[in-house]
């Protein structure tokens, strides 16, 4: 146990070292890619266990979008256990779980029940559902762990205590929503994005103040725009008479406009 950090359970690495750690799961809709929970969990913990509180809180934080909450799981293999499987049974709901390779097992008394949850689960899995809906899966679920891990930096983190911890972890998962709706309301879902475009924005913004100051001026009656029509045919009009001639340049074209207005 770490004298600095008393949560924080030792992890083997891929690659075979050993560290202080602990370990984050993510429960992403893969409907809209959105997170719907965001646990922080003890390092040493395998993921048959710690699934389950992930998938409590992913159920109630779907129930408050839809009443009938989460309808299937998708999970890597290593989320793959009997107990897992009768779980997410009782709580119906359908679950796509690879299962690892480990030979033909031999069913003892009393696990009638996992043994059918087990071959259930194994036929939804050869399914054409199941490879898709592992591909999003995959995409899903790791982009949100690149958002927050790698550009997010928090694949090692300066805080002590699983609590702190957890909150830095939430305001990131928070900011990834976010990033989703601003994406979909605004078509950028980053601050970085918006370099590319400061340049439209800012010529924008000039032609809005341009237009505002040409509708703000008056309009004044100049000889070089409004002169008095008293040579039109068919028409008494004395100089007085408020009849004027308005000859427009268009800027496109070179030909003159003429139009009569006021009478």
């Amino acid at each position: 146990m770490s004298p600095s950090d008393p949560d924080a359970r030792i992890a083997k690495m891929k690659d075979g070292r050993t560290h202080l750690a602990h370990k984050a799961e993510h429960g992403v809709d893969l409907t809209s890619g959105a997170l719907l929970a965001l646990t922080l969990q003890p390092a040493d913990q395998g993921d048959t266990t710690t699934i389950q509180q992930t998938l409590e809180e992913a159920q109630a934080a779907a129930r408050e979008i839809n009443q009938q909450g989460i309808e299937e799981v998708v999970a890597d293999k290593g989320y793959h256990s009997g107990a897992v499987l009768q779980e997410v049974h009782a709580q119906e709901i359908r679950s796509y779980i690879p299962e690892p390779e480990g030979g033909r097992r031999k069913w003892g008394e009393g696990k009638a029940e996992e043994q059918q949850r087990t071959y259930a689960n194994r036929r939804r899995v050869r399914g054409a559902r199941n490879k898709r809906l592992q591909k999003l899966r995959s995409e899903l679920t790791e982009r949100s762990f690149a958002h927050l891990y790698e550009t997010g930096g928090m694949r090692r983190v300066h805080l002590q205590g699983r609590k702190n911890i957890l909150k830095r972890l939430l305001v990131h998962g928070a900011a990834f929503n976010l990033s989703l709706i601003l994406r979909n309301l605004l078509g950028v879902g980053k601050p970085r994005r918006l370099q590319g475009l400061s340049f439209d924005l800012f010529e924008l913004f000039m032609r809005l103040l341009e237009w505002s100051r040409l509708l703000s001026e008056p309009v004044e009656r100049s000889s070089d725009y409004f002169a008095t029509q008293s040579n039109t045919r068919g028409a008494n009009c004395s100089p007085a008479s408020d009849v004027y001639r308005v000859t427009c340049w268009p800027r496109a074209v070179g030909e003159t406009l003429t139009t009569t207005t006021g009478c």
